[in-house]
């Protein structure tokens, strides 16, 4: 081992601090369960000094902060995860209340990897459907994150949200998975097939907006009509140090655009500009910097072909 570092992570804190990094004046704030640890304490340290309200953020003595071992070679840029649960494995739509929100959107995350809420809830098939219940009846608008693991997992377990939910940023894989569109032919992004999985997912939910990245562009959708599509930026080799993070900086780049009512070929060039940022720390969103320094540094180092 090269080097260990400690840093703040999860769908919660990535996008949470990626939005106040791109220099979102709108009032951010954290929702979730921690424990009363050292991990916690990381994390309730690091959004306080960005200025991210926390008042829905919970923490209980009795259980540990969830963590994630993440491995980078240093040669390849090849990452390996091993994830503790913590206090994700008992946290419960019961964790969750927006009934003093403010917010208009709701980011959450990741369905598949949570004991309790990836369960059946009362009446509903999961208790995801009952905190994105909870979520619409509160007058927030809902986004999720997911995470890349067995495609039959995923699309199980995420159709039944579809209808609660007013965005969906995922990867190509992530789509593929949902859409059983074959987006990834011989381990590369079929730009084309891509497009076909937001068209279905257009067509077979309520979603406001869809954006789906894949390493050389992405494409967003709209529930008006419109699309948009734009290459990723072509980062030098030598600016590369990590990409944790990176697909929550793109996440927090679409939010942005979307929560500000930007055209979606805007927001979608901010979001690839976000995650190029991103790249340049091993944390998830250190270097992400103020939207208009995003787009001028990917403008300086130019965007794929």
């Amino acid at each position: 081992m090269l080097s260990e570092r400690r840093h703040g992570g999860c769908p919660g804190f990535n996008m949470s601090t990626a939005l106040k990094r791109l220099g979102a004046e709108f009032p951010v704030s954290a929702i979730g369960l921690i424990g009363d640890d050292a991990d916690g304490k990381l994390i309730t340290d690091a959004i306080d000094d960005i200025g991210i309200e926390r008042h829905a953020l919970k923490i209980r003595p009795e259980t540990s902060t969830s963590f994630t071992l993440v491995m980078n070679a240093a040669d390849t840029g090849r990452r390996t995860f091993f994830y503790s649960p913590g206090a994700h494995a008992v946290q419960t739509p019961d964790d969750f209340d927006f009934s003093n929100s403010t917010a208009r959107i709701v980011h959450l995350g990741m369905p598949g990897i949570h004991k309790v809420l990836d369960a059946p809830w009362q009446s509903e098939v999961s208790g995801w459907v009952t905190v994105l219940k909870k979520a619409k009846a509160a007058g927030l608008k809902p986004n999720i994150e997911l995470v890349s693991i067995e495609p039959e997992k995923i699309r199980a377990i995420t159709l039944p949200l579809l209808a609660h939910l007013d965005t969906l940023i995922i990867n190509d894989y992530e789509a593929g998975a949902i859409t059983e569109i074959q987006t990834v032919r011989d381990g590369i992004a079929d730009a084309k097939a891509c497009r076909r999985a937001a068209e279905n997912l257009m067509e077979h939910s309520n979603l406001a907006l869809v954006a789906i990245h894949f390493p050389m562009g992405g494409i967003v959708m709209s529930r008006d009509g419109d699309v948009a599509t734009h290459p990723s930026v072509n980062v030098p080799k030598s600016a590369v140090v990590g990409s944790n993070g990176a697909g929550d900086s793109f996440a927090a780049g679409i939010l942005y655009g979307h929560h500000e009512g930007w055209p979606i070929l805007k927001a979608l060039k901010l979001a690839h500009a976000a995650a190029a940022a991103s790249l340049r720390h091993e944390s998830t969103t250190s270097a992400v910097i103020p939207w208009q320094e995003c787009i001028n540094l990917a403008d300086n180092w130019g965007w794929r072909e």
